[in-house]
């Protein structure tokens, strides 16, 4: 434990911000999960909308900085892609 005031400070905002990270990417996955779920139960409008909220979250969390803005671009087009192949059936 840092024994000065302003390090003291840097831990405290760090552990805020550690949660807050955390909270946001179990939301994520959770968005990403659902996504892929309703996917692989072939059913395409639950798909495009569970699909639009993982987009959604997914930008938030880039534009945040909570993930790089490349991984939250490669999520949604993998999830575009996936929904490309369950329209075609």
């Amino acid at each position: 434990m840092p024994i000065k005031k302003s390090p003291r400070k840097f831990v405290r905002k760090t552990a805020r911000r550690t949660a807050y990270n955390l909270r946001v990417k179990n939301q994520i996955k959770k968005l990403v999960k659902d996504a892929r779920k309703a996917i692989t139960a072939s059913d395409a409008k639950k798909a495009t909308a569970a699909i639009a909220k993982a987009a959604q979250g997914l930008d938030k969390a880039a534009q945040k900085k909570v993930i790089h803005r490349n991984k939250a671009a490669r999520l949604k087009h993998r999830l575009h892609l996936a929904l490309k192949k369950i329209a075609k059936k």
